[in-house]
């Protein structure tokens, strides 16, 4: 296959396929990180937040199973190859919450929303994909890298489960497999969880794409001949990458990120049509509309600073058991939660 599409390509192919899951789930099994929030702190409804802990936990059990089997070396991640910084994680998670309540979407969400026929998504996605590379590569990264620099190739993996192995000999898939076991058991130990099929099978189905994306690119780098990293979902840099690979087509290579937002729209297109939902929509407040494009503004700088967006810190960090994952979901909880506050009440006293 790799003689025949090239390791760039292929790498596309993997996003893509992993990308349309993303999709489907998000329109079809109302996946959605801020969503799952809402629910649980305003309607006292945890369905879709034992979403992100099913998927969560698929992703960590089949991640440490491809470890185990040495078809992916967790080591060459991202989340585990830079010494991690908890400050910048904290900073940025905080960051990219309070600006995913302020867009009433995180990155994957605006995708999804957008392949509905949702506009005011489409400024959502190129404000957060330009405000990424602006603090990732623009004119703002010396200062980031100033604040908090950034150290790759740490002198050991920044993971729990290496951190186990190391220090008690306990195997990473074993350590994988407790973590998942237990994420997929709070899961489903709600009796109103278990009557909703839906949400269990897209939670799985989320899990099982993250796992794609290793599996895929992992087994590119090993056998093709060019350096293709070994990564997974996340949409913050993604997004600029799209944004940059369809002004240089011409002198640029698809890439898995180009993939995977691609996939993104176009399986939130099919689940919005297969449900009758698809409609195109515009925001005719400017107000809403400024209130999303400075919080899409504040989620791509958070991205960055946190190594990960709500799925690449909530779901692909969470897969290799990284330092990072459990406070960047925190973080990001924390930031989204009181930016809902914000927009819900106005913190008004209480009477």
């Amino acid at each position: 296959m790799l003689e025949l599409l090239g390791e760039a390509n292929a790498a596309t192919l993997v996003g893509l396929v992993g990308g349309i899951v993303l999709g489907l789930a998000a329109r079809i099994g109302r996946f959605c990180t801020l969503g799952a929030i809402e629910d649980l702190l305003y309607s006292s409804d945890d369905r879709r937040m034992r979403m992100w802990a099913l998927a969560i936990g698929t992703a960590v059990i089949g991640t440490h199973l491809a470890m185990q089997f040495d078809i992916l070396n967790g080591a060459d991640t991202a989340y585990l190859d830079r010494r991690w910084n908890p400050l910048a994680t904290i900073l940025g998670g905080l960051m990219f919450g309070y600006g995913m309540a302020m867009s009433g979407n995180c990155g994957y969400g605006a995708l999804a929303r957008l392949g509905g026929g949702d506009l005011r998504s489409f400024v959502i996605v190129l404000v957060m994909g330009l405000s990424a590379y602006v603090v990732m590569s623009g004119p703002l990264a010396h200062l980031r890298v100033w604040m908090f620099p950034v150290h790759t190739g740490a002198t050991s993996p920044q993971g729990f489960s290496q951190l186990a192995e190391s220090n008690w000999g306990i195997s990473p898939v074993v350590m994988g497999g407790i973590a998942g076991a237990m994420l997929l058991i709070l899961a489903l130990s709600s009796s109103r969880m278990l009557r909703s099929p839906s949400h269990i099978v897209w939670g799985i189905a989320v899990g099982l794409a993250i796992v794609s994306g290793w599996v895929g690119t992992a087994w590119i780098s090993s056998t093709g001949f060019a350096s293709e990293p070994i990564e997974t979902h996340t949409f913050a840099a993604p997004l600029g990458d799209t944004i940059f690979y369809l002004m240089t087509a011409s002198g640029n290579t698809m890439s898995f990120s180009v993939g995977s937002v691609a996939g993104v729209l176009i399986g939130a297109c099919l689940g919005s049509y297969s449900k009758g939902h698809f409609r195109w929509e515009a925001c005719e407040d400017p107000r809403e509309l400024r209130r999303q494009i400075l919080g899409a503004a504040l989620m791509g700088p958070g991205a960055i600073l946190a190594v990960g967006c709500s799925v690449g810190q909530g779901l692909s960090a969470f897969s290799v058991l990284a330092y990072s994952a459990p406070l960047a979901f925190l973080a990001i909880f924390a930031g989204a939660a009181f930016g809902l506050r914000q927009l819900i009440s106005g913190f008004a006293p209480a009477e």
